[in-house]
């Protein structure tokens, strides 16, 4: 075995080494939205994912031990934002504990459903919730898409190995 790899044991694998392993996979960074009880909520999420096209789902995964959970799910519509290259520091704010996530410099505008849609990102999925499940650690949210926005001029923030950064084209 060279210097690169660590093994994991046979019977399984420590959070550490599984967290680390994952990173090595770049994701999309989204910001998840909703209003409840006449106040916006968000958070920062890298677990989006399509799941059907037919009918139109989406899915993420919020940690069980997020502060922002139990108040998001109390929420008929969100809104999913796939966040522009020049978004980080937004990204970065929706992440962070405490932080007033909605305050200036944070721009945004309420849809037709009074779902927070945040300026600037590469597009805007508008969800009703299909379905919540608890797996593991983590609580799998699925929407049902009613509406998409979309921001042609926007190039996706990236996720890798605890960076942003963005997505250049290879020749």
């Amino acid at each position: 075995m060279t210097a690169s790899h660590v093994a994991a044991p046979r019977d399984g694998v420590g959070s550490d080494l599984f967290r680390e392993a994952l990173g090595r996979h770049a994701a999309g960074v989204v910001a998840i939205t909703a209003v409840v009880g006449g106040t916006p909520v968000g958070l920062t999420a890298t677990s989006f994912t399509s799941v059907s096209l037919a009918p139109p789902l989406i899915s993420f995964y919020i940690a069980d031990s997020s502060t922002t959970w139990p108040v998001l799910r109390r929420a008929r519509f969100f809104g999913v934002h796939l966040l522009a290259e020049e978004q980080a520091d937004l990204a970065a704010r929706f992440a962070a504990r405490g932080a007033d996530r909605f305050a200036p410099p944070t721009a945004w505008r309420p849809s037709e459903e009074n779902v927070p849609l945040i300026d600037g990102a590469a597009a805007h999925v508008i969800c009703d919730r299909h379905e919540t499940r608890a797996i593991g650690d983590h609580w799998l949210v699925v929407g049902h898409v009613r509406r998409a926005l979309l921001n042609r001029r926007a190039s996706p923030l990236l996720y890798h190995g605890g960076a942003f950064g963005g997505f250049a084209r290879l020749p």
